[in-house]
């Protein structure tokens, strides 16, 4: 065989590998992507559906059918959640810097809030009426011992802005306080949220209008109140230690006694309702992608895969269903 046939049988070898190996990525991506119909309008007032972030974009899909096609938007965002027609974007505005969008039903939006730090948590009242935010603004997660945090509130009826629950009264002033992670009980006036003091974590009672936080108990994180006000869904810090993960569980606020879930991974989450019964969650795979999951919230039954390559999960127009 001359050298310019063994060129030619070796550049078409190449070439036949090259192509294999195209369409093996295609194939195996295809089999990892979720099924995403073609963008199109989304509304804050379809029911009854789930709203996540897919790609980065909000997008709608079926409750009844949540891991099939979805409705996706050319709006983008990191962060997301909506309640009562209400949705909150918390987006990149530049390479450098990130913003608060507060957004109507149609995904317009009404108002913008330069944020400091990388977004992490986001929360809209039942009413839609009160927003909140969590960035991180020194370290990059809950488990590490020089993290810092900044968390908002927004009164979308009045324009009220409080750019730091810092602000408020605690009963103790410890330097290194951080909160994160709120939920706004329906009187749109009470809410709850983590606050890190002195090596431990808080869940804090809060009131908008005095300006105050008072503790209710230890080692709850990011906690999510249920429909009816009577419960609230969080992560709990394995042994009180976060750097050996969290177990998602349910608090009785009347007995402040904790339900495990069945969920038994780590999850790096605040918690959603999807109804009284139901807690949805985002749980990230080895490779970091997010999928959306659901376990009941009586500490029973299994997790069920809602909808793979999603997060930031929010119930709308379910009858019983998310809140703030």
């Amino acid at each position: 065989m001359s050298l310019r046939v063994r060129v030619f049988t070796l550049l078409a070898v190449v070439v036949v590998l090259a192509t294999a190996a195209v369409l093996y990525i295609r194939t195996a991506a295809a089999s990892r992507t979720p099924a995403v119909g073609a963008t199109a309008p989304v509304t804050l007032d379809a029911a009854p559906v789930l709203l996540t972030v897919t790609d980065r974009h909000l997008a709608t899909v079926s409750m009844m059918d949540p891991a099939g096609p979805r409705t996706v938007s050319a709006v983008e965002c990191v962060r997301a959640y909506a309640a009562g027609g209400t949705g909150v974007c918390l987006r990149q505005a530049t390479p450098w810097a990130y913003q608060l969008q507060v957004l109507d039903r149609t995904l317009t939006t009404v108002r913008s809030v330069d944020i400091p730090g990388l977004p992490n948590r986001a929360r809209v009242s039942a009413s839609g009426r009160m927003v909140a935010w969590t960035t991180f603004v020194g370290g990059d997660s809950y488990n590490s011992g020089g993290f810092s945090t900044r968390t908002g509130i927004l009164d979308t009826r009045t324009g009220t802005l409080v750019p730091s629950l810092e602000e408020f009264t605690v009963p103790a002033r410890a330097a290194d306080r951080n909160f994160w992670g709120v939920t706004f009980a329906a009187d749109d006036n009470t809410f709850y949220a983590t606050m890190s003091s002195g090596g431990q974590r808080y869940l804090m009672a809060g009131d908008v209008a005095a300006r105050t936080l008072r503790p209710v108990t230890t080692n709850v994180e990011c906690p999510s109140l249920s429909p009816d006000g009577s419960r609230i869904a969080f992560k709990r810090a394995i042994e009180g230690d976060p750097t050996k993960g969290w177990r998602l569980s349910v608090l009785d606020l009347a007995t402040l006694a904790v339900t495990p879930l069945a969920e038994t991974a780590s999850v790096d989450d605040q918690p959603a309702w999807l109804d009284d019964r139901t807690v949805a969650y985002t749980l990230r795979q080895a490779d970091g992608r997010p999928d959306v999951w659901s376990v009941p919230a009586g500490g029973g039954g299994a997790p069920r895969l809602l909808v793979p390559g999603a997060e930031s999960p929010a119930a709308l127009g379910v009858p019983g269903g998310a809140n703030g």
